[in-house]
């Protein structure tokens, strides 16, 4: 089913309801994404909520590889406990950001309602890049509605490389170390679409 109605309304304002990163475990991928985001968000004096979760188990340490792969950023996630995603966290967040499709249903099969402003990361900056970026003066709740007019539930099905950002887990240092750079970039892109208008000039495509 295609969902074309305006779904704005139903989106809360960002900079109070925050973002939700989701991976599968909680302990690489979106607490690397999640922490990126902070850093890119700051830079632009953006004040927006941004946590990170899972589907599997709470209180879990991140994985070692990827605490030592942020290392070269300069951002530390040591501290930082895993925790489950549950129906309030999605339905509380004004933007779901999944690292899979495997991820991404499970937001949506937990909390259906989240199905508009829930996406996996490469979804909504190929999807942005097509419509544009956020004009000067639009909510962000608005381009995020129009982003995802025209999707289709059934996308939610099978994996997809599109998609997909794989997880590192079990594999060596390097794979951790294009992730994490991967992981930037991406979001590089998303801060470009998203915020760029908080800025005089383009926002950089490669971390300083």
């Amino acid at each position: 089913m295609t969902d074309n109605i305006d779904s704005s309304a139903n989106i809360p304002a960002l900079e109070r309801s925050g973002i939700l990163v989701l991976c599968t475990a909680n302990v690489c991928r979106s607490p690397i994404a999640a922490a990126l985001l902070v850093r890119h968000l700051a830079r632009l004096g953006v004040t927006v909520p941004v946590r990170s979760a899972g589907m599997l188990s709470d209180g879990a340490a991140p994985d070692p590889a990827a605490v030592s792969a942020m290392t070269s950023y300069g951002i530390g996630i040591a501290a930082h406990r895993s925790r489950v995603a549950r129906p309030d966290d999605l339905a509380q967040a004004g933007l779901v950001l999944a690292m899979s499709r495997e991820n991404l249903r499970y937001a949506v099969v937990t909390e259906p309602a989240v199905w508009p402003r829930a996406f996996t990361l490469k979804e909504i900056i190929r999807r942005g890049e097509r419509i544009g970026p956020r004009p000067l003066g639009e909510p962000f709740p608005s381009w995020l509605a129009r982003i995802h007019a025209g999707r289709e539930r059934s996308m939610l099905l099978g994996e997809s490389a599109a998609d997909d950002l794989a997880d590192p887990t079990g594999a060596t240092p390097r794979a951790y170390a294009n992730t994490v750079s991967l992981l930037d970039q991406l979001i590089t892109r998303l801060i470009g679409l998203g915020w760029a208008h908080t800025v005089s000039a383009p926002y950089p495509t490669r971390r300083a």
